[in-house]
């Protein structure tokens, strides 16, 4: 994925904004948050899951149904306002004892509190986490553990091919491309986990991938005529399963909504888990989960689907464009 769009907000000053009510970025950090010490231990990364984010959301309005300020917290239960923080943001799990403080303050009975604590202890669906995946960057890796729980996925790509449509050779010359002073080791680990990613289409509930892509997506020779030829193969290929649509926006469309840049907007199963908007950019990675953004994004989508070829006049499209590269 790539995007123009831009993040501009340090971690360490966030404290001013619900991060999962707007946006989840990565930033450059304050040298005086590198020292940062986390439920009496040293900050350790904590990749956002599904359930995580529920149970941070659930957290942030008990508070603020008690009509208590994260101060308010701190003074009364003497947890430390960076945990306190981190909790709510859904950037690290709560001890059990953490925990229990805050639904004691908020006056948490049964049977919610035992919901609470149930949702808190995860479900242990870490499979898609691979020992490689810890040097993957904090965004990116929150981006796997979605998407691996989303039921359906919205793509719109302006510049690349979809990541779950690309192939392995495709996939590399990219990542060449994109990172041109990545190391051998660094490049081959992306494109174990752009592939394995890929897996989310082919499990026994295989997630919902509607793709959306800029014709330009299809001109640009990426690893040369050979490996475009396997990808246009391999698109066609995937567009002919049942739980992936494909459309191509044509030239002839002219200027469009999707021309600022690329994002993905992931469903969920569940009606607890609202939707969220992920946008990929030089700049650093967001999540969005705001309604109104939501809405913007899932109208931009809508528009796409209008001004894009059918599915089938896409892959005709697709068909053509192999056909030349031979």
């Amino acid at each position: 994925m790539a995007s123009l769009c831009k993040a501009c907000i340090c971690m360490a000053c966030m404290c001013e904004l619900p991060l999962w009510a707007g946006v989840f970025a990565r930033q450059n950090r304050h040298a005086s948050c590198a020292n940062e010490r986390v439920e009496g231990m040293a900050a350790k990364r904590q990749v956002p899951t599904v359930r995580l984010r529920r149970l941070a959301a659930l957290l942030r309005r008990l508070r603020t149904d008690t009509d208590l300020t994260r101060e308010d917290v701190t003074k009364q239960t003497g947890i430390n306002a960076a945990t306190l923080y981190r909790i709510e943001t859904a950037r690290v799990r709560p001890q059990q004892r953490t925990l229990t403080a805050l639904l004691d303050l908020y006056g948490v009975g049964e049977p919610r509190r035992g919901e609470v604590l149930a949702l808190s202890r995860g479900d242990g669906s870490r499979s898609w986490l691979r020992p490689f995946h810890c040097e993957l960057s904090e965004e990116y890796s929150a981006y796997i553990s979605f998407e691996v729980e989303a039921c359906a996925v919205r793509n719109y790509e302006s510049l690349f091919i979809p990541g779950l449509l690309q192939t392995e050779d495709y996939a590399r010359a990219v990542i060449k491309g994109v990172l041109p002073t990545a190391s051998v080791r660094e490049v081959e680990q992306r494109v174990q986990a752009r592939i394995e990613r890929q897996e989310v289409l082919t499990k026994g509930n295989p997630l919902n991938l509607w793709a959306i892509m800029d014709e330009a997506v299809l001109h640009r020779s990426v690893g040369g005529p050979s490996v475009m030829h396997a990808q246009m193969e391999h698109l066609m290929a995937m567009a002919a399963v049942p739980s992936v649509t494909l459309q191509v926006v044509p030239f002839s469309a002219g200027a469009h909504p999707g021309m600022p840049g690329s994002f993905a907007l992931m469903s969920f199963p569940e009606v607890e888990d609202p939707e969220l908007v992920y946008i990929d950019s030089m700049a650093g990675d967001l999540f969005l989960e705001a309604e109104v953004d939501v809405r913007k994004y899932g109208a931009t989508f809508d528009h796409l689907r209008a001004v894009a070829l059918s599915p089938g006049d896409s892959v005709h499209l697709v068909a053509g464009l192999e056909k030349q590269i031979r």
